[in-house]
Formats: structure tokens, sequence, C-alpha cells
């Protein structure tokens, strides 16, 4: 299982339209990738603008391949509604309790 976190920094008047895109416009494309099992999308109550993606993958592969096929028009949709450009780090999931996560856990 491998997980992919991407930081945003919204505009607080486009935050509305922000979410709005991630869930119309971004999680259809997402769960149409060969290897997505979830998006978890956080926003943080210290700081309004501060919005951070976890996308879990089966495999690093899964990932890497979106990121190269998808993840630059993915960030063009958002740019209008962010500050700045979007950070990515990635991770490889070593624990998990989510069910979904750890079906797709043993499907790797």
């Amino acid at each position: 299982m491998f997980t992919r976190i991407v930081e945003c920094h919204v505009k607080p008047e486009k935050k509305d339209e922000f979410n709005n895109k991630l869930r119309s416009e971004v999680l259809p494309i997402l769960q149409k990738q060969p290897g997505f099992v979830d998006l978890i999308a956080l926003a943080s109550e210290n700081d309004p603008e501060r919005m951070v993606a976890l996308s879990f993958w089966n495999s690093k592969q899964d990932a890497e391949r979106y990121h190269q096929e998808h993840f630059k028009r993915i960030a063009e949709i958002l740019k209008p509604h962010l500050r700045r450009d979007p950070s990515v780090e990635t991770y490889s999931v070593d624990t998990s309790t989510t069910h979904r996560i750890a079906a797709g856990k043993k499907a790797a």
C-alpha cells in the first residue's frame, strides 16, 4: 500500500469552489485509475487556507503512473483556487485500520 500526500493552500474566497472541483472533477479521475483505493481530504482547523489530501494506492507503481499521466491536469484544474502550486510527498503505508485500505493491501 502506498500513499500520496498533497498539500494545498486554498484562497479563502475559493474554498467552496475548490471543494466542489475536488468532488466533481478530481475524484472521478482518481476513481478511474488502476490501483486507486481511497481519498481522504483534510481541512486544517488552525489554518483555514491549508488543505491536505491523502490518496491511497495498491502500489507505488500505480501512484507513479497516475502522477505521470494525470497529476499535471488535476493541478491545472485546481490552480485558480490556490495561492501556490500544491506540494506532494509519498509514503509507504505501514499500518491502517481502515477497511477499504486494508482490503486494498490484501489485493496488492
